[in-house]
């Protein structure tokens, strides 16, 4: 027990090690341009005074964003299922006590036609059971999972529209943070080309002579390799990303798409570009560039291509699940179907 506690002491202390090497990739960056290049170079020269004013004005700007959304994409919480999700105690106990497959199966049935859940999970094993959609259940957790809802085993939690657990800000990127870790993104792509281009001719200059000798020089060296090849690899990733949201993908559902009860769908969340951008960002575009929380709905809930917003909208608060019991014919579906299977997590 003391070796197994010690054990997940020393992953947690480690996990941190790819954040402490970005903040220090950050630190030094900020000492480089500000000092190094503006402060101890650049406003000495009367012809570069300016220059050099308005570089560490904008540059402080595109640092403070850039650490706003990094700090925020480390320390805001993945959310968990509510407790509407969880089995209480008298179920827990029901379901552990009970041997028979089928009288789990109606356990999971009872608890679930009330709840906004559609998708469902091809469970591995026999050819019959791969055939019928199953009730997505996390052993782990006690929880019927909510629909784009999966299991981090790095956070030891169901995380809510997970889309993947990123080792560099340490933290499990889904709902609560998608926006958060989208201008990440944004904002690191910024600060590497800001500080390529406005580096790149006193960096020529150092070579030619035309500036002093000294530290600055390879500073300023450095400091433009570092901002092209982060550039680089941020370009592509961010792409991707931009790519998801355009489409209304997790990088879960872009690799296995979500089954639904007719069977799977990779574009069974994808309301077209507009849409899918206001379910990320919201409707107040005042607040886009932002880190601040204006994601449409809760996490538990989103709506699907094939059903209208009148009939499948954003459930914003759990009273609501309780008044429509979630959808009648989804509730009858699952009660009247002896095919659906329970799936477990491994």
């Amino acid at each position: 027990m003391a070796l197994s506690a010690g054990l997940r002491w020393c992953q947690r202390i480690f996990s941190w090690i790819p954040v402490i090497i970005i903040a220090s990739i950050v630190v030094w960056s900020y000492y480089a341009y500000v000092f190094e290049l503006c402060l101890c170079n650049l406003v000495f020269i009367l012809f570069w005074f300016f220059s050099a004013v308005a570089y560490l004005l904008a540059f402080h700007i595109c640092f403070v964003m850039f650490s706003w959304t990094y700090v925020k994409s480390i320390f805001t919480p993945p959310s968990s299922p509510s407790k509407k999700f969880q089995l209480s105690y008298t179920d827990k106990e029901r379901y552990d006590l009970e041997e028979r497959p089928d009288v789990q199966k109606q356990i999971l049935i009872e608890i679930a036609r009330k709840l906004p859940v559609f998708t469902r999970a091809a469970s591995g094993g026999s050819s019959w059971s791969c055939v019928f959609p199953a009730i997505r259940f996390c052993d782990r957790c006690q929880v019927i999972k909510p629909d784009r809802c999966h299991h981090c085993s790095v956070c030891e939690t169901c995380v809510l529209k997970m889309d993947h657990h990123c080792p560099w800000v340490n933290n499990c990127v889904g709902f609560s943070n998608y926006k958060f870790f989208l201008l990440f993104l944004a904002y690191s792509m910024l600060y590497c080309v800001f500080i390529a281009a406005t580096s790149f001719q006193y960096f020529l200059k150092f070579w030619l002579g035309e500036l002093p000798n000294g530290p600055a020089k390879f500073h300023v060296l450095f400091l433009m390799f570092v901002a092209l090849m982060f550039f680089v690899s941020l370009m592509f990733l961010f792409g991707y990303h931009c790519w998801l949201v355009a489409k209304n993908r997790s990088t879960l559902e872009a690799f296995s798409a979500p089954v639904f009860q007719s069977g799977p769908d990779k574009n069974g969340f994808n309301l077209g570009f507009h849409k899918n951008l206001l379910q990320v960002f919201g409707e107040e575009r005042k607040l886009w560039l932002l880190p601040i929380f204006t994601s449409q709905g809760d996490g538990h809930f989103f709506p699907m291509r094939t059903q209208s917003e009148s009939r499948n909208p954003l459930l914003a608060n759990e009273e609501r699940w309780e008044e429509d019991g979630g959808s009648d014919e989804e509730g009858a579906a699952i009660q009247t179907d002896p095919s659906i299977t329970i799936e477990m997590d491994s």
